[in-house]
């Protein structure tokens, strides 16, 4: 794998720069309430040194009823800062997590355009796989100062994917797991109907991964959009349940070089609420 500081590092390049000063590192871990899991409690017992906590749920806009939304900007500024989290700073983002929610974190982070940021390839797992060190208390904390510019153009909300869905000008990729997407398996959340957003192609997240949790080379990813028939040449707009997963699509996008994409940021869960959107059932 070839390390990149913009968007994944290995566990080797990590621990190389374990100790350097402005190297800031996250646990973005982030599991599905079915699972039982906590990722604040896991980050308690054991964490990669000098890693802090990125809590997915509490850093998000409070003011819409669906989950985890993108934060707006004056609370991603206060949180970062209390955090130790600014400027100058290369940031590391990893998770323990089986929705690879790091790249949620890292999304987020090029949203508000912060660019020197990556996920660690194969996280936590591979990390403790390898026997490297970890450490099960927090960081001290001192406040730096950061500079946020939101890339409005990086994501989506459903007026602009309807639009996007009716007129084909973009490609919808959807990242949840193929029987959801065909409308063959229930949604996790209740009330939602079943099916997907008319025009999506679908690419299961899973897919972008080896066995291990790491990230298939960029010609294997690019040979995966390819099969599911998404247009690369088309600006593409990922999508997924609740935009955790998406955001593995939209690493992958960025790690092919193709930079016009953006994430549908209320995802299925937003569209499969309203029954007046239209909704696909099966491949097509």
């Amino acid at each position: 794998m070839q390390d990149d500081p913009k968007t994944l590092v290995s566990t080797e390049w990590l621990a190389a720069h374990l100790t350097d000063p402005d190297l800031r590192i996250l646990d973005a871990s982030w599991h599905m309430p079915a699972t039982g899991r906590d990722g604040r409690v896991e980050y308690d017992a054991a964490h990669i040194p000098g890693a802090r906590f990125f809590d997915i749920d509490a850093i998000s806009d409070k003011r819409s009823a669906l989950p985890h939304m993108a934060p707006p900007v004056e609370l991603f500024i206060s949180r970062m800062r209390a955090m130790g989290v600014g400027d100058g700073h290369q940031v590391v983002i990893y998770d323990n997590s089986d929705v690879r929610s790091a790249a949620r974190v890292w999304w987020t982070f090029r949203l508000m355009g912060k660019t020197d940021v990556a996920v660690l390839d194969g996280g936590f797992a591979k990390w403790q796989a390898e026997g490297r060190p970890t450490e099960d208390m927090p960081p001290i904390l001192r406040d730096r100062h950061i500079t946020v510019q939101r890339q409005a153009g990086l994501v989506r909300d459903v007026t602009q994917v309807a639009a996007a869905s009716k007129l084909g000008d973009h490609d919808i990729v959807d990242a949840r797991a193929a029987e959801r997407f065909r409308g063959e398996a229930p949604e996790p959340r209740p009330g939602l109907r079943s099916g997907h957003i008319p025009g999506a192609k679908n690419v299961p997240f899973g897919r972008l991964l080896n066995a291990d949790g790491t990230m298939k080379a960029p010609e294997s990813l690019r040979a995966e959009f390819e099969a599911a028939g998404v247009d690369l040449k088309k600006p593409v707009i990922t999508s997924c349940g609740s935009g955790v997963t998406a955001a593995v699509l939209s690493l992958a996008l960025e790690r092919i070089g193709h930079r016009n994409h953006s994430l549908y940021d209320g995802s299925w869960t937003e569209w499969g609420s309203f029954p007046d959107l239209p909704i696909a059932t099966g491949d097509a």
